[in-house]
């Protein structure tokens, strides 16, 4: 974290952004650390069970404030919402230690998957200036277990709410998170629009948002997310040439047609890289 790697600029198309940390696992594996039991645990676990965290409150801290001395973006692994309580707490005392103290940067720390974020715990993102990075591609993928042996209802309806987020006038970014599930952007793009699960199912229905929000959050807020706004995340003057052509125009077809959207050519500062047969 010393070299020239870290930086906010690219040598030879390569930088190290940042540091992660983990504080516990995913829901679908039920490792996530909950404040409440999952609604089937474990075999050989009792009804009480809720997850687990990776660290002590001290150490998870210890390890915040360090990322904040040395002015270091810490992007943080928390899927339960004991483990985002755990987030808030760390950010909170790096905060009220290193705030106003020279070299003063803005860090940004990004919560990464918060799928059983609650609508509480969104004041606060947005009070420390925490950035969510979100994953409703999982209301897909693992939507209809999450209903029925993980969280239950009304938790499931809300895993990666993207609504309350939005509410708070908060940005956010959608990933895949591959190998976890397969790399494809217009599936992101599809199961952030429409959040239906593999059986149709809509989870949580006031989550789902335009067309238009879920672009954002896939180009120009995730450029904001990894402070590249000022030269990636939408065409303009000035910014690198990096697109996709796409089969249709997503912005004015209907949400369900989505997931049928391809790839027809990519473009990496105005070269292409991608050509499809």
């Amino acid at each position: 974290m010393q070299g020239p790697y870290y930086s906010r600029s690219y040598r030879q198309h390569f930088r190290i952004g940042g540091v992660k940390l983990t504080l516990d696992g995913s829901p679908q594996g039920k490792t996530a650390w909950l404040t409440q039991p999952y609604v089937q645990p474990p075999a050989g676990q009792p009804r009480s069970y809720a997850g687990y965290g990776v660290m002590s409150d001290a150490q998870a801290t210890a390890q915040m404030e360090k990322a904040f001395a040395h002015n270091w973006q810490i992007l943080v692994h928390a899927n339960g919402d004991a483990a985002i309580d755990q987030m808030i707490l760390a950010v909170q005392a790096a905060r009220a230690r290193y705030d106003g103290v020279p070299p003063m940067r803005d860090r940004r720390p990004v919560l990464i998957h918060g799928q059983t974020l609650r609508h509480d715990q969104v004041a606060a993102l947005r009070r420390l200036g925490i950035f969510p990075s979100l994953f409703p591609m999982h209301t897909y993928y693992w939507g209809d277990w999450h209903r029925s042996e993980v969280l239950g209802d009304p938790r499931a309806q809300n895993i990666s709410p993207t609504g309350w987020v939005l509410a708070q006038g908060l940005r956010f970014t959608s990933h895949h998170d591959a190998p976890v599930v397969l790399p494809s952007s217009i599936r992101v793009l599809d199961a952030t629009v429409n959040r239906r699960t593999r059986s149709g199912q809509v989870l949580g229905p006031e989550h789902r948002v335009t067309l238009w929000v879920a672009l954002q959050a896939m180009t120009l807020w995730a450029a904001y997310q990894h402070f590249e706004e000022d030269h990636k995340g939408s065409i303009e003057l000035g910014k690198l040439a990096d697109f996709a052509v796409l089969s249709g125009n997503r912005l004015t077809m209907l949400p369900g047609q989505l997931s049928q959207l391809q790839v027809l050519q990519t473009n990496k500062e105005g070269v292409v890289v991608y050509q499809a047969p």
